[in-house]
């Protein structure tokens, strides 16, 4: 998801400059998203538009039969495509030093050609299907799909930036010279003509898996996450986290963690969720004591968290669930503790960091009270009931944002304080429209290099020939994968990353014996890592604006508190039971032993052990600090039953070794008062 709802999290800034943060963050989002700041007369074309289209999804996915003949799927995707295709053209400017008020003439023309060029596939989509143009297309379609591909490319040049454009237009041009590639990437080739034409009709290239998950999950997702922006669910959530936790030591940070953790994994966009939660934690924790590097680090990683967070987590997991052929239900659930266990992480570290340099915590009068907070927005918390028991209960993953979302507005309208009128309904629509608008820019484009690989037969030559690479080794193949993973992340989009990996990678890995759905959530972990790691540290980049810090200092501090991110996907693609797949036993284990791993692992890297105290400086110091550590990861690692451990053994030996550590430690500080 994109992430341009900005008004739940800023309104919500300290007593300290609250326009001024506000105004720094819409000024940030737009230069960092950069979409147009629109004319009214646009504005509310695009938010009848908007509604055009959630209004055809609402009869398409709930069967209602409102228009006069039957929609076919093919067809509706190609309407949506047109609508929000068009929209990009008008919500997206060409280049980024352009004037963000003024459209010029020719991004009118290319509006209309998108609209024009959909509306005539869509018109056809039933003809096309029965006669196969996909494999052998009329002149008409075939010209018409050269548009199509060029306005494609155009859009996710404009949204995704000039790698994603780079990437698109080689794959998609693949097919022509597989056959003059060498042995293992070589390929059936294609013509020109017909390639194109297979990459706009049938359903395995632009309209593939990728588009056909957007039409039947995302666009309710996306819908109910704006909502719930706007109708003040960020505030809620950011007061909600501040009457937890903002008295306790570090409550600065630690209200980062719950109310960046809430946005992320509403927005899905990391750096939209740096940009609105960050004005409001980041200067929160330079007040309470936190260094710049750390709050923008803090900041960093509790938003790239959250797109990993469920219940609603980010668009690429709805995208999963189409490529596993599973319930995103299950998706979610698999999702829990290792999201669980990275935010468990920073808490241990930031609690640990606040603790050895004995910050205090937020004074109560800047807190609000928990049952002034619960009374303003019980609603937000009954919504989130209805989504999960519609979902998991009623198993109507489909329809449960759209449920959730008209009761929040119905009761949202109840309240004169939070009533949206009706220009703020068409601000909401018009945030939902662009936010649309760029995921189907990039969707369209990146089903392209799945289509490429179908028209070629590659994918499977290239599981093959990974799977030869690595020889019997699967952990070998593991860590090719993380750093493919990583080094894509870099220059293209979360979704992206996943969609190419989850083609060339994820057999592989699958055909060495590892759990699907655990590969598939390694793939989705590692190509988040790239927003916190240098050299690229996008959500930390960020982050550093807002701290007024190095970005380097504040992807370095990012690394160093998110470090648990780069060791659980190893942990849960080795054992799946860290992702819920064994008896309630197993998986209880497994989960209490990785809790307590991580609190070792944690306090190893802070220096500081929770009522037990600092771990001495110096040499000695370091030496059992790497001692702790080491056990923290024998506690959670699994795999070790290839030496022939059980868990019971491998449990015992990790705490051997990080039992010096704590035994030292709380010798050396015995006569402290405990923290």
């Amino acid at each position: 998801m994109t992430g341009q709802h900005v008004t739940g999290g800023a309104k919500s800034a300290s007593p300290a400059e609250p326009a001024v943060l506000q105004d720094h963050a819409k000024d940030e989002i737009a230069q960092e998203l950069r979409y147009r700041l629109l004319p009214n007369s646009i504005r509310w074309v695009l938010a009848l538009a908007t509604l055009a289209a959630i209004a055809l999804a609402v009869n398409q996915l709930f069967n209602l039969r409102l228009l006069p003949t039957t929609i076919l799927d093919p067809q509706y995707l190609y309407v949506l495509s047109g609508i929000f295709l068009a929209m990009t053209f008008i919500a997206f400017p060409a280049f980024a030093g352009a004037p963000s008020h003024r459209i010029p003439w020719y991004d009118f023309v290319l509006a209309a050609a998108s609209a024009g060029v959909s509306g005539y596939f869509a018109y056809t989509a039933q003809t096309s299907l029965l006669q196969g143009w996909e494999y052998g297309a009329p002149p008409l379609a075939t010209y018409l799909s050269f548009v199509m591909w060029a306005l494609i490319l155009e859009g996710a040049r404009r949204t995704g930036g000039l790698i994603i454009f780079v990437l698109v237009l080689l794959f998609s041009l693949y097919p022509v010279v597989a056959d003059k590639m060498p042995g293992p990437i070589s390929g059936f080739p294609s013509p020109l003509n017909e390639t194109i034409a297979f990459h706009i009709i049938s359903a395995e290239s632009s309209f593939g898996i990728p588009m056909r998950a957007f039409g039947q999950l995302v666009i309710g997702f996306i819908v109910f996450g704006a909502a719930l922006q706007f109708t003040g669910g960020g505030r809620f959530f950011n007061n909600l986290a501040l009457a937890l936790v903002g008295r306790f030591r570090g409550g600065a940070a630690k209200v980062a963690i719950f109310a960046s953790g809430f946005m992320g994994s509403m927005s899905g966009s990391v750096i939209s969720n740096v940009l609105t939660t960050g004005v409001v934690t980041i200067p929160a924790m330079k007040r309470a004591g936190f260094s710049a590097r750390y709050a923008a680090g803090t900041e960093a990683c509790a938003s790239t968290g959250g797109t990993l967070m469920p219940p609603v987590m980010g668009t690429t997991a709805f995208i999963m669930a189409s490529f596993l052929g599973r319930p995103y239900v299950e998706i979610a659930i698999a999702a829990i503790i290792p999201s669980v266990l990275f935010y468990f992480a920073l808490f241990v570290q930031l609690d640990a960091y606040a603790a050895k340099r004995n910050l205090k915590g937020m004074p109560e009068s800047e807190l609000p009270t928990f049952r002034q907070t619960f009374a303003e927005g019980w609603q937000y918390i009954a919504v989130f009931a209805v989504l999960i028991f519609v979902m998991i209960g009623l198993r109507q993953e489909t329809l449960a944002p759209f449920y959730a979302t008209a009761l929040l507005l119905i009761i949202n309208q109840i309240w004169p304080s939070t009533r949206l009128s009706i220009g703020g309904f068409a601000d909401l629509l018009v945030s939902i429209g662009r936010s649309l608008a760029e995921l189907v820019a990039l969707l369209l484009a990146v089903g392209m290099i799945v289509g490429a690989f179908s028209a070629t037969g590659l994918a499977g030559t290239l599981v093959n020939d990974l799977v030869f690479l690595a020889g019997d080794g699967t952990l070998t193949l593991l860590i090719m994968g993380a750093a493919t993973a990583f080094i894509f992340g870099m220059g293209m989009t979360v979704t992206a990353c996943y969609i190419f990996l989850a083609i060339v990678l994820a057999p592989a890995l699958v055909q060495s014996g590892l759990d699907p759905l655990a590969v598939h959530l390694f793939i989705l972990y590692w190509g988040m890592v790239s927003f916190i790691t240098p050299p690229v540290a996008l959500g930390a980049f960020a982050a550093a604006t807002i701290a007024g810090v190095s970005p380097m200092k504040a992807a370095a501090s990012a690394c160093v508190l998110g470090s648990v991110i780069y060791v659980v996907p190893f942990f849960f693609v080795l054992n799946p039971a860290l992702i819920g797949q064994g008896t309630p036993v197993e998986v209880g284990a497994v989960f209490v032993t990785a809790l307590v791993g991580v609190i070792f692992i944690g306090s190893a890297v802070q220096g500081y052990i929770a009522g037990l105290g600092a771990i001495q400086d110096g040499a000695p110091g370091y030496a059992m600090r790497i001692m702790l550590a080491i056990g923290g990861l024998a506690l959670a690692a699994p795999g070790v039953q290839s030496l022939g451990l059980s868990n019971l053994e491998t449990a015992a030996i990790a705490l051997l070794i990080a039992a010096p550590t704590l035994v030292v430690t709380f010798l050396r500080n015995r006569r402290a008062v405990p923290a």
